[in-house]
């Protein structure tokens, strides 16, 4: 059976590329095999293909029909890390790649690169200069308002002025009681 997994990466994801011209794909590993398989899946012929074997000596086995000038696979000394190598590109080769290790009878496939082959690549789009980002607005309370608009705003000045007004006008009767106690006293000292 065949499953995907995580045990192996595969990048990219996506590969545009001219006729007649060479692409790569790479393939990593969390852990060392004997080997990586490669196959093919054909969304036009609605096939699975074998396309090559690479052992971690370095030996290659193909797939029926599958041309050794067109496919190679490169292997790091680690053995965690390949790379396919696809030459003279044709509109035949279009498809998704798998790379694949076997592990307990099963065949563990990458994610997959899909490979589209075009007679001439799209003119790349002419690079604009981005606007810069706008600053994320934030809500202003009445206090922040406050703040931002200076110790001359209303908002400011009215509810100060009238505590203060009302500070004033408790502290009225006290002064008074106050003035009128100071005399009594100032008065009782000179009578004797």
């Amino acid at each position: 059976g065949f499953c995907t997994n995580l045990l192996l990466h595969q990048t990219p994801r996506h590969i545009l590329a001219q006729a007649n011209n060479k692409t790569e794909i790479l393939c990593d590993l969390k852990m060392e095999h004997t080997g990586m398989y490669w196959y093919r899946w054909s969304q036009e012929r609605q096939n699975f293909e074998f396309l090559i074997f690479s052992s971690s000596l370095g030996k290659a086995t193909y797939g029926a029909n599958i041309s050794q000038d067109k496919f190679s696979v490169h292997g790091m000394s680690s053995h965690t890390s390949y790379s396919l190598h696809i030459s003279h590109l044709h509109a035949s080769d279009n498809g998704t790649y798998y790379c694949s290790v076997s592990q307990s009878s099963q065949l563990l496939l990458g994610s997959g690169t899909q490979l589209g082959v075009v007679d001439v690549l799209p003119l790349s789009l002419k690079t604009t200069q981005a606007a810069p980002p706008k600053k994320p607005t934030r809500c202003v309370t009445k206090s922040k308002a406050a703040s931002k608009k200076g110790a001359c705003s209303p908002v400011v000045w009215v509810p100060l002025a009238a505590s203060i007004l009302v500070l004033l006008l408790s502290l009225v009767p006290t002064a008074c009681r106050l003035h009128r106690l100071r005399r009594r006293l100032w008065l009782r000292i000179h009578r004797q």
